[in-house]
């Protein structure tokens, strides 16, 4: 069997990115060959830096450089306070928000026992050894707002109850500026029941 040709190697190589398929990974490897060379050799090289540099941090799970980011370095952070967010772009959300100055864990993942990751494919036992240091006082949870995210915060509430730590969830509802007529039934009836004094 003869082997595949470079241009095969990387239309196929493209494929791995999430959401790109067949004909968008052929037209991103000519994009880069015909038009963008330069920029190609430039991806090539940071995605080789960028597997041989980032490990997980030690303490949030986050990538870095460092053995410790600089983060959860940060004498700023409140460290009474940790967040638990499902991946990594899900803090650079809650950090853009500007609203947490708290101190985060990232799973990398969510359970869901169909693909076959359950607690021990998360490493629930290095969050749990994270918030007993004795300085967590709440963890909020906020995974997303699917049935795998739903399972994934009741399953560490339980964990952590069971430890005696305090736990809370985001709350959920209609999203700034948002119209109720616009709104979906189950999201206005989360919000009238996670409704708040004003």
């Amino acid at each position: 069997m003869a082997r595949p040709s470079s241009l095969d190697e990387l239309i196929e190589a493209l494929r791995c990115l999430p959401g790109v398929g067949p004909k968008s990974a052929q037209r991103m490897a000519y994009h880069l060959l015909q038009h963008n060379p330069r920029g190609g050799e430039r991806l090539s090289l940071a995605i080789a830096h960028a597997l041989k540099n980032l490990r997980h941090c030690i303490r949030c799970n986050n990538f870095t450089e460092a053995e410790v980011c600089e983060r959860c370095a940060s004498s700023k952070r409140d460290p009474s306070l940790l967040c638990v967010v499902e991946m990594p772009v899900d803090l650079n959300t809650m950090e853009q928000t500007h609203a947490f100055n708290g101190l985060y864990y990232v799973l990398m993942g969510r359970l869901s026992p169909l693909d076959g990751i359950g607690p021990r494919e998360l490493a629930f036992e290095r969050l749990m050894a994270r918030v007993g240091d004795g300085l967590v006082k709440e963890v909020i949870l906020a995974t997303n707002f699917t049935n795998e995210g739903e399972a994934t915060a009741h399953y560490l509430s339980e964990l952590l109850r069971a430890r005696g730590l305090k736990s809370s969830r985001i709350a959920r509802g209609v999203p700034v500026g948002g119209e109720l007529e616009f709104t979906d039934a189950a999201t206005v009836a989360q919000a009238l029941r996670e409704r708040r004094e004003y």
